[in-house]
C-alpha cells in the first residue's frame, strides 16, 4: 500500500465509506495519515458520584434507580434516568437521540457509564455517557484514545480502524527532512511521528510526535514564503496608484476622525501603491481597531485611478454587510468620469444565474469593487483591470489563496488584514513575504468592554443582568463550548441550552440557537435576523467568532470559559463593544483549576489583544498537548502559532540555510532498498503536495 493509493485499498473501507471520507477531504491513504486527531481522550479510573465536578469527563459504576423516561425537545429525543453508587449519592443521566435505550436499560442493574458532567438548574447531570462492560472499560483505563474530526455517518471507531490498517500496511512512509536538520532539532523520525501522533502509548510520545510534525509544517511553510518572496520581490507594477484630493476630502468628511494609527496605515499603503512596485502588505489590528475603513479608502483610491478592487472575507454574512456599508458610504462618491461607484458581491450561495451575471459585469469592468468569499477564487472569475486585492482575516486564507488571487489581475497590489493579535516577532516570520503595519489604537467613541470572571453560582445573576440589558433595547450572545464525544453534540448543546433559557426568561424575549452543523444559508439567515434585532439572545458555538458587526449586541456570556484558548476568547469578545454603548463580557468557569483561573484573569485585566497574545504565549510554556479549540479555515493541520512559537523560531532558523530547490534536489538519507522502491527523487511528489497546500502549484 502506497500513500497515493485510494482509501478503498484499506481493508474494511467500502464505497459508502469512501463517500463519507471524501467529505473530510480524505481521498488517498496519505490524506488519511495526515487526518490528525483533534483531541485525545485519557480514560481515568471510576469516580464516586459524590466526587464528580462540573465540566469533567468522568466514569461512574452505578445502579439505575428510576425507569428511563423519554421526552421531546423539538426534534431531539431525550432519555433521562437517575443513578446511584455505593456512596449513596445520586446523579441524573441524559442521552440524546438514542430512543432505543428506553427498552435496553433496566432498573436495579449496575452500569459503568462515562460522560461529561454538566450543571443544569443547580443539579449535576451526566450527558451522553457511553456504556461499558467491565472488561472493555478496564482495557482502556490509562490509555490515550485519539478523537478525530468527523462527518455524519463516519464514526470515530471507523477512522481508528482505517488508521491502524494504513499505518501497518503503508510501505512508503519515508523521510523528506534532511538528517542534519532532524539531529540539530532533536526530531524523531517521520514514520514514528505518524504512528505516535495517532496512537501514543504515553504523553511523552505524543509530545515528541507532535513536535516533529509541527516542525515539518512550519519549515515547509516558511520555505514556501521564501520562494514566493524571491519570485515576486520588487516587481514593477503596472498599477501605479497616486493619492488624490478626492479621497482626502472624502476622508475629512467622514462623521468620525481616523486614529493616528489608521492615518499611518493609510499613508504606508498609499506610499506602497504609488511606488511603481507591487505592494504586498499585512495590516494587523485588534478587533474593532478600524481596519475596514482603511481598506475602503484604499479601494476608493484604486477606483479613482481607473482600476477595480476586490475584498475577500471569510463569511457570506460579512460579505453582505460590507457591500451594504461600502454602498452607503460611497453613495455620494463618484469616479473621475462622474459615474457612480458600483459595489457588488459574489458568494457561493448565489444562484448560477446570479453568479454568471456578476462575473460578466466584473469581466466587462462594470463593477468597480467586488466583495465576496472563496467564490472569488474560482477559475472563471475574471477582471478587466484588477488593481488591488484585500483579504480580510488573512490567517484564514493562507498564501495559496492569496497567490491565486494575485494571478487573476496581472499582479495587483495585495493588502491582507488580520484581527489575530500575533506578536511582532512571530508575525515577521509567518508573513515573511509581506511588509507589516500595525493599527494599535481603537476609535475614541468605543468604550472598553467591562469583563467579569465568575463561577457557576453567578449564573442566576448573569441571567438577571442580561434581562435588564434586553429591557434597555440591547442584545446578548451566549457561547457554549462543544461537547467532546458526539458528532451532533454542538447541535444538542446549543439547542438544549436555548430551550432551557426559554424556561428562564420571559416569553417576550426572543431566543435562537446557532451551531456548526447548520447549512451556511441557515447560519446566514439567523445572523441577519440577529443583526436586524429580530433576536434578543443568540446561543452559539464559536461559529460567531468571525461574524458580523452588531453594534446593538452589548453582552456576552461565555460558558465553561476555561475550555477555550485566550486567543479564541478574545476573538469571541470582539463581537461586542462595537457600538457606542457600554458592553460587558461574562467569563463563566465550570470546573476551573487555580492555574486556568489565573490564565483567564488576563482577559479580565485587559481588552488589548496584543497584550492577551503575549500573555497567552508566556502561559502556554511547553504547550497544551491536547491543542486548542479552533474554528474557521486552518492554514496548518497541527501547528498553533502561540503554542508552537519556539518551534516556529527554530524552523525559521533552519529555513535560512535552505530553499525549496535545495530540499527537492537533495537525496534524503534512504537505504538503497528504499531508493529502489520509490525511484529517483522519491520525495518530490510528497513534498510537492505538502508545499502546494501553502502556495499552490510549485514551479522550481
Amino acid at each position: 500500500m502506497r500513500q497515493e493509493d485510494g482509501i478503498m485499498t484499506i481493508k474494511g473501507v467500502g464505497e459508502k465509506a469512501v463517500e463519507k471520507f471524501d467529505k473530510l477531504d480524505i481521498v488517498t491513504v496519505g490524506d488519511l495519515l495526515e487526518h490528525y486527531p483533534r483531541d485525545y481522550d485519557e480514560v481515568r479510573p471510576i469516580k464516586e458520584i459524590r466526587a464528580l465536578k462540573e465540566g469533567e469527563l468522568a466514569a461512574i459504576e452505578a445502579n439505575m434507580v428510576s425507569r428511563p423516561q423519554m421526552k421531546l425537545h423539538g426534534k431531539l429525543k431525550i432519555i433521562t434516568t437517575v443513578m446511584t453508587d455505593h456512596s449513596g449519592k445520586m446523579i441524573d443521566v441524559t442521552w440524546f437521540n438514542m430512543p432505543f435505550l428506553k427498552n435496553q436499560l433496566h432498573m436495579g442493574t449496575v452500569y459503568i457509564l462515562r460522560g461529561r458532567v454538566v450543571r443544569k438548574r443547580d443539579r449535576l447531570v451526566m450527558e451522553q455517557p457511553k456504556i461499558y462492560t467491565k472488561q472493555d472499560f478496564y482495557n482502556i483505563v490509562g490509555k490515550l484514545r485519539p478523537i478525530y474530526p468527523l462527518t455524519k455517518g463516519l464514526t470515530n471507531n471507523a477512522i481508528i480502524k482505517a488508521m491502524e490498517s494504513a499505518l501497518k500496511e503503508s510501505e512508503d512512509i519515508l523521510e523528506y527532512i534532511p538528517k542534519e536538520i532532524r539531529n540539530r532539532n532533536n526530531l524523531i523520525g517521520y514514520k514514528k511521528a505518524l504512528k505516535d501522533i495517532h496512537f501514543p502509548k504515553k504523553k511523552e510520545e505524543l509530545k515528541d510526535a507532535r513536535r516533529r510534525l509541527v516542525f515539518d509544517e512550519l519549515f515547509l511553510y516558511i520555505l514556501a514564503l521564501k520562494h514566493i518572496k524571491k519570485s515576486s520581490h520588487a516587481k514593477d507594477s503596472t498599477h501605479v496608484i497616486k493619492r488624490t484630493e478626492e479621497v482626502d476630502r472624502f476622508k475629512n468628511d467622514l462623521p468620525f476622525e481616523l486614529t493616528n494609527a489608521q492615518e499611518k496605515a493609510y499613508d504606508e499603503i498609499m506610499k506602497d501603491m504609488g511606488s511603481g512596485q507591487v505592494m504586498s502588505r499585512l495590516v494587523q489590528g485588534d478587533v474593532g481597531s478600524g481596519k475596514t475603513i482603511v481598506a475602503l479608502l484604499c479601494l476608493y483610491q484604486v477606483v479613482l485611478s481607473g482600476y477595480q478592487g476586490a475584498l475577500m472575507v471569510p463569511t457570506e454574512v460579512l460579505a453582505a454587510q460590507h457591500v451594504k456599508t461600502f454602498g452607503n458610504m460611497l453613495s455620494s462618491a463618484t469616479k473621475l468620469s462622474g459615474e457612480p461607484i458600483v459595489t457588488e458581491q459574489l458568494t457561493g450561495s448565489m444562484t448560477a444565474k446570479e453568479k454568471k451575471a456578476v462575473k460578466q459585469r466584473l469581466a466587462s469592468g462594470e463593477i468597480d469593487i467586488i466583495i465576496g468569499t472563496h467564490a472569488l477564487l474560482q477559475e472563471d472569475v475574471e477582471f478587466l483591470s484588477l488593481g488591488l486585492v484585500v483579504t480580510d482575516e488573512q490567517h484564514r486564507f493562507g498564501v495559496r489563496q492569496r497567490e491565486t488571487f494575485f494571478k487573476k489581475g496581472e499582479e495587483p497590489h495585495v493588502l491582507a488584514m488580520s484581527a489575530t493579535p500575533i506578536p511582532r516577532t512571530l508575525a515577521l516570520i509567518l508573513y515573511g513575504d509581506m511588509d507589516l503595519t500595525v493599527i494599535d489604537e481603537k476609535p475614541a467613541n468605543r468604550l472598553p468592554v467591562k469583563n467579569a470572571l465568575v463561577g457557576t453560582a453567578y449564573r442566576e445573576k448573569a441571567y438577571e443582568f442580561m434581562e435588564k440589558r434586553i429591557a434597555e433595547g440591547e442584545q446578548c450572545y451566549v457561547i457554549c463550548p462543544m461537547v467532546d464525544e458526539s458528532e451532533d453534540s454542538d447541535l444538542e448543546n446549543v439547542t438544549i441550552y436555548a430551550e432551557d433559557l426559554r424556561t428562564v426568561f420571559p416569553a417576550s424575549i426572543r431566543i435562537e440557537a446557532l451551531h456548526g452543523r447548520m447549512k451556511p444559508k441557515q447560519k446566514d439567515e439567523i445572523m441577519e435576523r440577529f443583526a436586524a434585532h429580530e433576536i434578543d439572545i443568540l446561543v452559539s458555538t464559536t461559529v460567531i467568532e468571525v461574524g458580523i458587526d452588531v453594534p446593538n449586541a452589548t453582552t456576552m456570556l461565555i460558558e465553561n470559559a476555561e475550555r477555550f484558548g485566550l486567543a479564541t476568547l478574545h476573538q469571541l469578545r470582539g463581537r461586542i463593544g462595537r457600538g457606542s454603548a457600554q458592553s460587558y463580557c461574562i467569563f463563566m468557569m465550570g470546573s476551573a483549576t487555580q492555574e486556568s483561573k489565573e490564565r483567564l484573569q488576563v482577559l479580565e485585566r485587559s481588552n488589548d489583544g496584543f497584550y492577551v497574545a503575549s500573555e497567552d504565549l508566556k502561559n502556554r510554556g511547553q504547550g497544551d498537548l491536547f491543542g486548542t479549540l479552533q474554528s474557521g479555515e486552518k492554514v496548518f493541520n497541527l501547528a498553533d502559532i502561540y503554542e508552537d512559537a519556539s518551534i516556529l523560531e527554530a524552523a525559521a532558523e533552519e529555513a535560512k540555510k535552505y530553499s525549496l530547490e535545495k530540499l527537492f534536489s537533495e537525496q534524503i538519507d534512504l537505504t538503497n532498498e528504499e531508493r529502489a522502491f520509490q525511484g529517483p527523487k522519491n520525495q518530490d511528489t510528497r513534498l510537492m503536495k505538502k508545499v502546494s497546500q501553502y502556495m499552490g502549484d510549485v514551479v522550481l
